[in-house]
């Protein structure tokens, strides 16, 4: 190890200051410093700062015309759902008269219905009333006749003579059957 020095160090032990702290440089650091400083400012303010100025101004310009844009649609969204909405009660508003008027028309069918069938039904008792009656008056006439035949007989059995007259025994069967 015949000569071990830090990689930092000046070889042969000489102390060097650093460049940038060396009292004999400042000068030449701040001419070119100042140099540079201007060179830089001038290019920003001549080049890149008008480019990001205007990437600015068309982003300002996009974003408010995509809000207008944004708004309009919005109205017209706003239109759209209230021409919806209106439609949607006027469209409800005939169901329910259409609903309304078919329910009125099919109550005044089934009161027609009902109105026909009562009458058809009417029809139909009377006439079986006016068969029952026929039937009821030829049982009757029947009755009359088997009353008739079996007084006559009873009363033949009983006094041992037939009635003189058949009329006779109609009388009193029909007398008797009035009460």
């Amino acid at each position: 190890m015949a000569n071990e020095t830090a990689h930092t160090e000046v070889p042969a032990g000489g102390h060097e200051v650093f460049p940038p702290f060396d009292r004999q440089t400042f000068p030449s650091q701040l001419f070119w410093l100042t140099v540079t400083f201007v060179a830089l400012y001038l290019l920003m303010a001549r080049i890149a700062l008008p480019r990001v100025d205007s990437i600015l101004a068309m982003r300002r310009q996009r974003i408010s015309g995509d809000l207008g844009e944004a708004m309009r649609l919005k109205g017209e969204s706003e239109a759209a759902i209230a021409a919806y909405e209106k439609g949607l009660a006027d469209a409800r508003g005939r169901a329910q008269a259409l609903v309304s008027d078919s329910r009125q028309r099919q109550a005044a069918e089934a009161e027609a219905s009902r109105k026909s069938l009562d009458a058809t039904l009417n029809a139909r008792i009377a006439e079986a009333e006016r068969g029952i009656a026929a039937t009821q008056a030829a049982a009757m006439v029947n009755v009359r006749g088997i009353a008739t035949e079996a007084a006559a007989a009873i009363v033949e059995r009983l006094i041992g003579i037939a009635p003189a007259s058949r009329e006779v025994v109609a009388a009193a069967v029909a007398e008797a059957l009035k009460h």
